[in-house]
């Protein structure tokens, strides 16, 4: 049976440009490291592959997807501090979309399963009012980014 995520992945190996996959061991080392589980869609895209630039490589890409290597709390991510201060330790940065934003994960809350993602605006996180979702998951995250291939601030219009 394939998958939206399967058919995802294809696509991200066909047109745009994947790292090597993560090896089990640094999946399981990288949980271990953070504390919490990736998520089936994005166990299988680090299976599939650790990180990638899709629609243009590095330094022009709209969307860099941190290999596990990479991939912080948001806080540390923005502005360089663990405080609490600057916004809950259960929301990880996981997509570098240029200008110092990112695409972030919050893995404190689960919708059927998958964690759900939402902007994490530089100049305004944590503020909710100016940070809010992106996608239910990390599949329709990168259905979106694929389809619509704009960057964050144009998609879903």
């Amino acid at each position: 049976m394939i998958t939206l995520m399967s058919r995802l992945l294809e696509e991200v190996s066909r047109d745009h440009f994947p790292h090597p996959p993560a090896t089990p061991e640094e999946i399981e080392e990288f949980e271990r490291r953070v504390g919490w589980s990736l998520d089936p869609d994005l166990r299988a895209f680090y299976l599939h592959c650790n990180g990638a630039e899709l629609i243009k490589r590095l330094p022009n890409t709209p969307y860099r997807i941190l290999p596990l290597s990479k991939i912080a709390r948001a806080r540390v991510a923005i502005y360089g501090e663990d405080d609490d201060q600057w916004g809950p330790a259960s929301v990880y940065a996981i997509c570098d979309v240029q200008d110092g934003n990112y695409v972030l994960v919050d893995v404190a809350r689960q919708e059927n399963g998958r964690y759900p993602l939402v902007d994490g605006y530089h100049e305004a996180w944590p503020d909710p009012k100016y940070c809010g979702p992106v996608a239910s998951s990390f599949a329709e995250f990168l259905e979106q980014v694929l389809r619509t291939r704009r960057n964050l601030y144009w998609l879903g219009e």
